[in-house]
């Protein structure tokens, strides 16, 4: 490798490290523009190939189905969605604002598919993420820390009776 090669190289790698550093702590501030840019690029890109596969058995995400708090259409949002003793857990990557949250707080109910179960939801309740690691793998938990998540979404299945208090 010639020299100005090796310097065109070195810059880039410079350049690139420095871009990543600073989409991580923008991923960090959940108000900051990055935020916005990567929730745009998901909405319009990822999401409509992960909406493809989320749900089905084996697939990386679940489907929420949720309907709009003003509009009252009916959407699909793909989600990491994880398995608790009585319904899910979803990691709040992007913060609460994000419309499908605030589309399911205001509901109160939600489906959630899951390796192609539909699961009845209500009682969404956003929980800080620091006490409710236990939900989540210690490499989720990892990158969950490095991007600055701070809450879950809790979600109930109505299908589950909760556990009696006889005596």
């Amino acid at each position: 490798m010639s020299g100005r090669a090796f310097r065109v190289a070195s810059v880039l790698l410079v350049v690139g490290g420095a871009l990543g550093l600073a989409w991580i702590a923008g991923m960090r501030d959940k108000g900051s523009f990055v935020v916005g840019a990567q929730r745009r690029v998901n909405r319009t890109v990822f999401n409509p190939r992960q909406l493809r596969t989320a749900g089905q058995p084996g697939a990386f995400a679940a489907l929420l189905r949720h309907t709009g708090r003003t509009s009252g259409r009916d959407y699909e949002t793909p989600v990491g969605a994880v398995v608790t003793g009585d319904g899910f857990a979803i990691a709040l990557m992007y913060g609460r604002q994000s419309d499908w949250v605030r589309n399911v707080l205001a509901s109160a109910s939600a489906t959630v598919v899951h390796e192609g179960e539909a699961f009845d939801v209500a009682e969404p309740e956003i929980v800080p993420f620091a006490t409710n690691t236990r939900f989540f793998n210690e490499s989720d938990q990892w990158s969950m820390r490095m991007f600055g998540v701070r809450d879950v979404l809790l979600l109930k299945r109505t299908d589950i009776e909760p556990a009696s208090t006889a005596a």
